[in-house]
């Protein structure tokens, strides 16, 4: 559940950044730390290893933006990232970003934590749409 939560928070964070910047700032993870302590600010969590763990998918999906977007837009075919709803969009991020860079986490976990969080934060249809995305990327790029 702590992870769960902390990719909620991921997610959350993901969500106003991509809002607010429109995702101008890509890979510039300094330009996001004040952001990150005010959106701490504006939560009630106090378990460290939920925060860690936040804070690591947030600094590595931004640190690799500019190789998850291109493989997300290469893999939606027929969707532009830019068109995709912005919930959408920042789950399969992160995902990716966990798909790509976390060993640690089996493919399966990573696609099911996002297929829940899909179904809580967004349409019915998110997550047939992501769950199609991200089995073709752990699929084809990813071997664990």
């Amino acid at each position: 559940m702590k992870r769960r939560k902390a990719r909620e928070y991921a997610l959350q964070f993901l969500y106003r950044i991509d809002f607010i910047n429109n995702s101008k700032k890509k890979g510039n993870l300094s330009e996001y730390r004040e952001s990150l302590e005010l959106f701490w600010a504006d939560t009630d969590e106090k378990d460290p290893d939920t925060k860690a763990f936040a804070e690591d998918i947030i600094t590595g999906t931004i640190e690799n933006l500019k190789e998850i977007d291109p493989l997300i837009q290469k893999v939606a075919k027929k969707w532009k990232i830019s068109r995709m709803a912005s919930i959408d969009r920042n789950i399969l991020r992160f995902a990716t970003y966990e798909l790509l860079f976390r060993k640690d986490i089996p493919n399966a976990v990573t696609i099911n934590e996002a297929l829940e969080i899909a179904k809580k934060y967004s349409t019915s249809e998110s997550a047939a749409f992501i769950n199609g995305i991200l089995d073709k990327i752990a699929k084809e790029y990813c071997q664990k």
